[in-house]
């Protein structure tokens, strides 16, 4: 966390904003610890997969297995795909796996499902696409699905990509950062919701799950979406990981292999000393972005922004936030749930979700929009939602960073503000000096 008196970017699509606050405002930017990066991210790769956590070597845990699965993050994560997906498979292939038998599986949960080009760039490897096969999940498709039961203390279904439930071998990848719901991403998230049936992820996207109290990011203990998440990873079996830790830049930070839980928490515990930002006082202007691309694709991801720095937010404070939306408001589901919100207000939305036990696909995010607004005013810069995108975003729509700060500034009458360029990569917690 440091003070700032000049110009400061913030994550923007591909690129930077620049913003400008007036001279007599009193800037305070939070920043994470500058994390470490690898000198030799593909070193570190190897080393990971060599000296694993809670597991043999994966040249050991590959002999003998007649098929493999490897899970990958959708295009919404900007996981480094492109520096263990070739590794990984070469080694199964050396342990006696044939390429035909490795399935790569792209975890989309309820997300749109990719064209080539985007698989190619979730990839990162053209090797990898010539010689395995890449699937993308889809939710709703009941024929690719697998029932395994219910989840023994709250009843949700265990519905898993049956690429995933039916490998001898089974891995997970991904990125670990703070989940506004789920605590941390990554590990046990990438099975559920990510490669989850539909039943499954509406259920624990209902309101029991979003709107209890200890459902926030950073949090695993008592956050019952990460005890459901557990309880589904238990039932499906035998499971590994390898986790990523990226920095600002996207370079790699960490990287982790092992059993999905032990490798998991390991990854958690070295990025929890970055991300979460202790500070000391709560602010009337907070300035912050969804990160860019490609979490800033569309206005749906954009929510996540809006939930994380909203411990630092004076009630009644304004919270003004940049997001590209390239691709719009989201998925047709959003825009409906957006359009709810619109029609029937705040208290009588979470009235209706609030007597579902399935959430309809979406609501979940208009339902955490609400985080932030039962605090203060929010606002939003972008350059990629319609006039009526805007008039259902649940926000107020500014055409200027700079201009929206300064009427903060004068509306508030405190020229103390803070900027969080880099979005919901960064945790401010507020504590007050004793």
């Amino acid at each position: 966390m440091t003070s700032a008196d000049e110009r400061v970017s913030l994550l923007y699509g591909k690129g930077l904003l620049p913003v400008t606050p007036p001279p007599t405002a009193d800037v305070t930017v939070i920043r994470k610890p500058p994390l470490p990066t690898l000198d030799d991210p593909r070193a570190a790769v190897r080393d990971a997969l060599e000296h694993p956590i809670g597991s043999e070597p994966l040249s050991v845990l590959a002999q003998g297995r007649t098929s493999a699965c490897i899970v990958v993050c959708d295009i919404t994560r900007p996981v480094p795909n492109g520096l263990f997906l070739r590794p990984m498979v070469e080694t199964m292939v050396a342990s006696g796996i044939p390429y035909d038998a490795i399935t790569i599986l792209v975890a989309n949960g309820l997300h749109r499902l990719g064209d080539d080009d985007e698989i190619a760039e979730i990839v990162g490897d053209p090797w990898v696409l010539e010689h395995v096969r890449v699937v993308g999940h889809d939710a709703c498709d009941r024929a690719s699905l697998a029932d395994l039961g219910v989840t023994a203390t709250r009843q949700t279904p265990i519905v898993l990509h049956r690429a995933l439930v039916d490998a001898d071998l089974r891995i997970v990848t991904g990125l670990v950062e703070p989940h506004f719901m789920a605590g941390w991403s990554g590990g046990r998230k990438v099975v559920a919701p990510g490669v989850a049936g539909e039943d499954t992820i509406r259920t624990f996207h209902s309101a029991r799950f979003m709107e209890d109290p200890l459902a926030v990011q950073c949090n695993l203990v008592g956050n019952p979406l990460h005890e459901e998440q557990l309880e589904i990873v238990r039932t499906l079996g035998e499971l590994y990981a390898l986790n990523t830790v990226i920095d600002e830049e996207r370079a790699l930070s960490y990287v982790s292999f092992g059993e999905v839980l032990e490798s998991h928490l390991a990854a958690v515990d070295f990025v929890s000393a970055y991300a979460s930002v202790p500070v000391p006082r709560q602010f009337q202007t907070v300035v912050t972005s969804s990160a860019g691309y490609p979490l800033d694709k569309t206005y749906y991801q954009t929510v996540k922004g809006m939930c994380t720095p909203v411990d630092i937010l004076a009630p009644g404070g304004t919270l003004i936030i940049v997001s590209e939306c390239s691709e719009g408001i989201g998925s047709p589901h959003f825009r409906a749930s957006q359009q709810k919100l619109t029609d029937l207000g705040t208290e009588a939305f979470l009235e209706m979700v609030g007597g579902k036990t399935l959430a309809d696909i979406d609501e979940w995010e208009t339902e955490m929009l609400l985080r932030p607004l039962r605090v203060g005013r929010v606002q939003l810069y972008t350059t990629g939602l319609s006039a009526d995108d805007l008039g259902i975003s649940g926000v107020e729509a500014v055409t200027s960073v700079d201009d929206a700060i300064a009427a903060s500034i004068a509306r508030h009458g405190d020229p103390s503000i803070a900027i969080i360029p880099e979005g919901p990569y960064v945790v401010p917690l507020y504590e007050p000096v004793a």
